[in-house]
């Protein structure tokens, strides 16, 4: 019996490796869904011509530095003025646990030097991660509830946020595969809503 053990162990680590491998694969499997279905151009248009308490804003995703990770830099503008974005941010999307994703939220320095340049990603490539700035507590965690299907938010009150007298602000986020849905509102220190879409998330269909 005891000149099968070593044999016994040895098919034992190796099924265990499999198995690793294979749950290792799944979840990148996971993570690169996600990373996908944020890429591409997209506006609210739609829901604009429906409902004229929401702007037609657009919505530019692209994957930059694709050789450190998966990084995305985001422009929000109206898509009248999209000239002059009001939200200009890169995403870092990793995989937070066995079951959820985060998305982390970095400011750039000089923000003006990057508008529209969403269309030419690979300019990224002249400054690194240590020229962008956390934003500390304002991480989206998300998880996959069904294929192509991702759910997730900030924290409560985790996002400092100073703007129009708001303490912090607080995001609502759905992505789907041919829209994304974000609702962001800002809130004073006593909770009460200060900005934002008050009825609901704005409705970005993707274009591309």
């Amino acid at each position: 019996m005891k000149r099968f053990l070593p044999f016994l162990i040895l098919i034992i680590s190796i099924t265990s490796c499999k198995n690793e491998t294979k749950q290792e694969l799944e979840e990148d499997t996971e993570l690169k869904e996600l990373f996908g279905l944020m890429q591409g151009s997209f506006n609210s248009d739609i829901q604009s011509q429906v409902d004229s308490s929401y702007y037609n804003i657009s919505l530019h995703m692209y994957p930059i530095w694709e050789d450190k990770g998966n990084f995305l830099y985001v422009e929000q503008a109206l898509t009248s003025m999209q000239n002059k974005p009001y939200r200009q941010r890169i995403y870092e999307i990793k995989r937070a646990t066995d079951s959820t994703f985060s998305s982390a939220v970095y400011n750039l320095n000089v923000d003006s030097l990057w508008i529209g340049m969403w269309k030419t990603p690979k300019a990224f490539d002249s400054i690194s991660i240590n020229d962008i700035a956390l934003k500390e507590g304002c991480e989206v965690i998300l998880k996959r509830i069904a294929p192509n299907h991702f759910i997730g938010k900030t924290g409560d009150d985790t996002c400092v946020s100073t703007m129009r007298g708001a303490s912090f602000a607080r995001s609502e986020v759905e992505i789907l595969e041919d829209k994304i849905m974000s609702w962001d509102r800002g809130f004073d220190a006593d909770g009460n809503y200060v900005w934002g879409a008050e009825k609901g998330a704005y409705i970005f269909n993707k274009l591309d």
